[in-house]
């Protein structure tokens, strides 16, 4: 068995998680796991508020995209990837015959880099547990005081909020906001 390389596989934008889950059934379907083990959509996670709720949302780093682990001299491998609904081809290749040009595999570096983001990512979700101390100056950016400053009196993790004193009309106020709510003042 010769090694495995990494391969860009264009995909209808859009549709990558789709492709991707149907390619691993068709995968498991074809006994190929050993020609082709990894089919990834590199992505991280984006918060953002919507009518006053934090969203979560998934963004692709390469909208159109799915890289793709694989042993592309069984020909087997080659045609079941391809003939999936929805590829468009691999990157590199071009013509309606393989042979006019093979797929172009990721340099180690080029891999190694798009692997490096996705876990750069996953460990920045983990180390955002707390990111504001007591004491620190927040702006209010979501909700009924938006646009007022503050400061951090109280920290609640468990529940991801904060009370905040905002001066409204010349007194001080205590207000329990979101982290999404408010953002640090530099």
């Amino acid at each position: 068995m010769a090694e495995l390389k990494w391969y860009v596989l264009r995909v209808i934008s859009g549709q990558e998680k789709k492709i991707k889950s149907y390619l691993e059934t068709e995968i498991e379907r074809s006994k190929l796991q050993e020609f082709i083990p990894q089919v990834l959509i590199p992505s991280e996670k984006v918060y953002e508020m919507r009518n006053g709720k934090k969203r979560v949302r998934e963004r692709n780093f390469f909208p159109g995209y799915v890289l793709v682990s694989a042993d592309l001299s069984h020909g087997e491998a080659y045609h079941k990837v391809n003939n999936i609904p929805g590829v468009i081809g691999f990157l590199g290749a071009s013509g309606s015959s393989a042979t006019s040009k093979d797929p172009v595999a990721l340099r180690q570096a080029e891999v190694n880099r798009i692997l490096g983001k996705v876990d750069e990512v996953d460990q920045f979700e983990e180390k955002l547990e707390t990111p504001f101390i007591k004491g620190e100056s927040v702006k209010v950016m979501d909700g009924p005081f938006s646009g007022f400053t503050g400061n951090v009196e109280e920290i609640f993790e468990d529940k991801k909020k904060l009370n905040v004193m905002v001066k409204i009309f010349g007194r001080n106020t205590p207000v329990e906001l979101s982290y999404m709510q408010v953002e640090k003042l530099d």
